[in-house]
């Protein structure tokens, strides 16, 4: 087995690994033993943290994976490469905290009076920041050396894993508030240093500049890419605004909402692997011109991630009373159900279409999406100013998936004229009529059936397990009637009784 398969593989594991010690953690110990403003304040620090060392990054990210074949030679040198990668985000940090500090009155006094907690502890931004941006550079300076899983699993598992012992020793009352903050964010820090020194240990690198192998052609193409990349971040980053926003409204809100986007969130796990597989073969197909090819496979991964992430939601949808009804205090977070609905159908677009973004990324016409991206993120941030005062949690929600239409209309028209890549197809048809069709009989079933099991949580969970076992079948006698596509026909019949 190849290297990068091995990678890959303890990659992937480390993910799912991630994620069962994240629901545990989220669903199960974060409601028992932390308020929702102590939930909220965790969820807004770390995502204000993201999004600034994701503009403090300078296309840094971008640049290691799109410039590390120029800086290395047949003898194995970088002639400093890894060097670069450091005072770049030096940089963008210095920018970043020199306009923070300007600025830090004005927006410890905007939240002063709805969220104290947060004001209290603007001061941890800064350092956050600062060690979320080089984990993340040290991590992406390891992944070209194919040298991924352990970073990976720094992020995935031992963040994770030190941010469970902070809240269990708050929840018990073994430290303080203050403490437990600190202690969350040096997560963090643990994750940067242990990522360094992994880096250090593959003694591949060189941390000192070679200043004269940097001529003026390369430089002003890294620039021009940095300054380019950093406007593309807002766009992957344009759900960490929620929170931010929601912060203004109270910490309660933004602890709600923290619970119902992790449940909306699970939509848009698949799309990490199939988007990974599908992304280089699509890069060589544009690179070679061949757009029937490229059609063909943008409509087949918008066709399948579309099945996916529908089906996730409707079951996701019709299991979330239970959910709520056997997570600690779930009772308090019932209100972010408008939340799992409206974020899960803007998590259902973009993972379907965001296939759409790198087919224009790779092609000749990539500038456009600085456009979009522009618009995405005006879009994100009008929309959350708008609609959180009229409607809540539920505003938040309905302003991503509000942003999300006003980007994939226009962007998908344009590489539908210029391209000629159409990612709509009949089939896409037939997978929102059957999830309509679910939708309604879960109505019908919540009218007739439901008040036949009772109340009680006994009840609930029977009904819970009924009801998935039944829909389950449902959908697979639908799905072999509509013929979605050859694979999804291959996958049913392996699936046949007796077989």
């Amino acid at each position: 087995m190849g290297v990068i398969a091995k990678q890959s593989i303890k990659g992937a594991l480390a993910n799912y690994l991630g994620v069962l010690i994240g629901a545990i953690t989220t669903l199960f110990v974060v409601t028992d033993l932390l308020t929702q403003e102590e939930i909220g304040l965790t969820r807004v620090i770390v995502d204000a943290a993201m999004l600034f060392s994701g503009l403090a990054q300078l296309g840094t990210n971008a640049s290691i994976l799109k410039f590390y074949p120029r800086f290395r030679d047949p003898q194995s040198r970088d002639h400093g490469f890894f060097g670069w990668t450091l005072l770049l985000p030096l940089v963008g940090f210095a920018l970043l905290s020199l306009l923070f500090l300007i600025f830090k009155d004005r927006v410890v006094g905007y939240y002063s009076a709805s969220s104290p907690l947060l004001a209290n502890y603007a001061y941890l931004l800064l350092p956050l920041t600062f060690f979320a941006l080089y984990m993340t550079v040290f991590e992406t300076n390891a992944s070209v050396l194919l040298h991924i899983a352990v970073p990976k699993f720094v992020r995935e598992v031992v963040i994770r894993l030190l941010n469970l012992v902070a809240y269990l020793l708050y929840g018990f009352r073994l430290i303080s508030l203050d403490v437990f903050v600190i202690l969350f964010c040096s997560s963090y820090a643990v994750a940067t240093i242990i990522n360094f020194f992994y880096l250090i240990s593959l003694g591949k690198i060189s941390f000192r500049p070679e200043w004269k192998f940097v001529d003026k052609s390369l430089l002003k193409e890294v620039v021009v890419y940095t300054l380019f990349i950093t406007a593309a971040v807002l766009a992957g980053n344009v759900k960490l605004f929620n929170s931010i926003f929601l912060a203004k409204e109270g910490l309660k809100l933004a602890g709600i909402y923290t619970i119902a986007c992790y449940i909306a969130n699970v939509i848009e796990i698949p799309y990490r692997s199939l988007g990974a597989i599908s992304s280089p073969i699509i890069s060589q197909a544009v690179a070679a011109g061949d757009m029937r090819e490229v059609n063909r496979l943008g409509q087949q991964v918008s066709l399948h991630q579309l099945l996916v992430a529908c089906l996730l939601l409707f079951f996701i949808w019709i299991n979330l009373s239970p959910m709520f009804a056997i997570i600690p205090n779930g009772q308090s977070y019932v209100s972010g159900m408008g939340v799992v609905l409206f974020l899960g159908i803007a998590n259902i677009l973009n993972s379907t279409f965001c296939i759409a973004t790198n087919i224009l990324n790779f092609s000749k016409y990539y500038a456009w999406s600085l456009l979009f991206i522009l618009l995405l993120t005006a879009s994100a941030i009008l929309l959350n100013m708008w609609l959180i005062p009229r409607w809540g949690l539920t505003g938040t929600a309905c302003a991503t998936l509000f942003a999300y239409i006003l980007y994939f209309v226009p962007l998908l028209a344009m590489i539908w004229r210029k391209m000629g890549v159409k990612l709509f197809s009949p089939k896409q048809l037939s997978v929102v009529a059957l999830t309509l069709v679910l939708f309604g009989l879960n109505v019908v079933w919540e009218c007739l059936v439901s008040p036949l099991f009772g109340s009680g949580l006994p009840a609930v969970l029977l009904q819970a397990v009924v009801r998935t076992v039944l829909f389950a079948v449902v959908v697979w006698f639908a799905l072999l009637r509509i013929h979605v596509s050859p694979e999804v026909d291959r996958l049913l019949g392996r699936l046949r009784p007796g077989r």
